[in-house]
């Protein structure tokens, strides 16, 4: 697992996410399809009013093609 603040281009040990039964159901369906479809690396849950975002990946670290250098660094080396 690794967990990066975009924003502040730093990594994560711990983040707390709340989300709405909605919220919780698109991130569960944008899952299952990155697990259906390894070549999409990654999905956005949006909350309603699209002012927050959450990011999530798969990815195997033998195989880091589509991502960006800084993410290819925070898999790599978890810094």
């Amino acid at each position: 697992m690794r967990l990066l603040d975009q924003r502040g281009d730093r990594k994560l040990d711990s983040v707390t996410i709340y989300l709405t039964a909605d919220e919780a159901r698109e991130l569960r369906n944008d899952l299952d399809r990155l697990l259906a479809n390894p070549q999409e690396h990654h999905a956005h849950v949006m909350s309603e009013d699209y002012r927050k975002e959450i990011t999530v990946s798969i990815y195997d670290e033998a195989n880091l093609e589509g991502f960006d250098a800084r993410s290819k660094k925070l898999i790599r080396e978890d810094i």
